[in-house]
């Protein structure tokens, strides 16, 4: 299995050539040369796998330059109990017949960004022992992702984190989850700005080549290929878990903000999972679901970015959203340049009057939008009817799940994190406090360590320069 650019500026390279690399050298994405096929055979033959052992049948047709038995290795160590709570590690959750919820938030930081993290970070430290490198991580969060790459990666061997995100724009638990991390290789900087001012110096820096080649940095973002392809495999195992042949299709709904975690449902419907539709849900930031209903991609600008109770998908420019649209446009690495300089000048671009954009129903995907007041109403409703409670994500994508759900066709809602994270929305919700974990009864009111800096791509640099060195 070899990688390419987006772009079409990289030569084909090895799995563990762009693992820790994140851009391209050309600015693109790196994706497979071409989808591994399932067969039918195959999918039975998965069916009553543990969910290691399906993360191994599939993520070894992606990582081939890996030993077999050092990757089984590897999975078998991220996917315990222990860390995920039970042997499922994403258990599923029926609320009535046909409809779902895939339970993917019960690893350390209590969202799904930690089914992937997790997995990386041990990815990360095979490759770096192997090579006696190391490893500057320059990551940007809009929540969920920071704190999960921080768990992952507290105390690994050679490598520091360093982690960006809007300053007073998270919740007040993703927040003090981040900030309160004490560990030597763990730097937070909190920038004035909103999520994509901390994604856009993230990609500075990656295109930087001299800075990113001298001070050894990665991403653990996912625009890094590693995290979509760990989040195939739940994909797989909810299908299984929610039919009882490989005949049935399913759909599922996601709440999506920079395009990760449904990117991984499109790579499994390619690679013959029988998916019916992929339901992408936005929140106020819709930038994703202007585009799947009229052909016109539009990124907003920093002020007309909304800070919303479902903060994590507050993000208006979706970097995963150009591996799509390169499968899109027949892999055609010139177009996807083309319509990306018109968005890196802060342009938008429109297909709808392209044949393109009637292809997009082949690839299964429908959106919705949701606001405040329908999160609201969707946790109530949920906790009322089936004693379930969901965090502000999940519900924004039940909220638009259910709205193109289909007789016949069982839904599976992927949930985004354990409702705790966002204890003021669920209280103005269901009038108490959702429950916590053992372990963060007090988060809040720890120490936190953290610096603050302006959206300024030189002085995340010198930061980087003074802390990023071996000491």
């Amino acid at each position: 299995m070899h990688y390419i650019s987006t772009r079409g500026g990289m030569p084909p390279k090895t799995f563990s050539e762009i693992l820790l690399s994140g851009l391209s050298p050309d600015g693109g994405l790196a994706i497979p040369e071409s989808y591994p096929k399932i067969t039918g055979t195959e999918l039975t033959a998965w069916r009553g796998l543990s969910y290691p052992e399906l993360a191994f049948e599939i993520l070894s047709r992606f990582i081939d330059d890996i030993p077999a038995e050092d990757l089984r290795t590897l999975i078998n160590r991220t996917y315990t109990a222990k860390v995920f709570g039970s042997g499922d590690i994403t258990p599923l959750k029926t609320l009535e017949p046909g409809l779902h919820i895939l339970g993917l938030s019960h690893g350390p930081t209590l969202a799904f960004k930690d089914i992937a993290m997790q997995l990386l970070g041990n990815l990360f430290e095979y490759q770096l022992t192997k090579t006696g490198g190391e490893l500057n991580i320059l990551g940007a969060t809009s929540g969920d992702t920071g704190s999960s790459a921080e768990y992952a990666m507290r105390g690994k061997h050679g490598i520091r984190v360093f982690m960006l995100s809007p300053l007073g724009k998270m919740s007040r638990f993703q927040t003090a989850q981040m900030f309160s991390l004490q560990d030597k290789n763990i730097f937070n900087i909190a920038i004035r700005g909103v999520f994509d001012d901390c994604q856009d110096i993230v990609k500075a820096v990656s295109n930087d080549h001299a800075f990113k080649e001298s001070r050894h940095i990665g991403t653990v973002n996912s625009i890094n290929w590693a995290r979509i392809v760990a989040q195939v495999v739940y994909y797989f195992k909810g299908y299984f878990a929610a039919t009882k042949n490989n005949d049935e299709q399913v759909s599922f709904s996601v709440p999506s903000g920079n395009f990760g975690n449904i990117c991984a449902g499109h790579v499994a419907r390619m690679m013959g999972l029988p998916v019916k539709r992929l339901i992408l849900a936005t929140n106020e930031n819709d930038v994703l679901d202007e585009f799947f209903r009229t052909g016109v991609y539009r990124p907003r600008t920093t002020t007309e970015t909304q800070h919303t109770s479902s903060p994590s998908m507050d993000i208006s420019k979706a970097s995963n959203f150009e591996r799509f649209i390169f499968d899109l446009t027949g892999r055609n690495a010139q177009h996807v340049k083309e319509l990306w300089s018109a968005v890196d000048q802060g342009k938008p671009f429109d297909l709808s009057q392209s044949p393109l954009f009637a292809k997009i129903q082949d690839y299964g995907f429908v959106s919705g939008s949701s606001n405040h007041a329908a999160r609201i109403a969707t946790i109530r409703d949920i906790y009322q009817r089936y004693r379930v409670l969901v965090d502000t994500h999940t519900a924004d994508g039940l909220k638009v799940g259910q709205v193109h759900r289909e007789t016949g066709v069982p839904l599976i809602c992927l949930e985004t994190a354990l409702p705790a994270k966002f204890a003021e929305t669920i209280v103005e919700a269901i009038g108490c406090e959702p429950e916590r974990s053992a372990g963060f009864e007090n988060l809040e009111d720890l120490p936190q360590r953290f610096v603050v800096k302006d959206a300024d791509v030189q002085a995340v640099k010198d930061y980087i320069d003074e802390f990023g060195r071996r000491q």
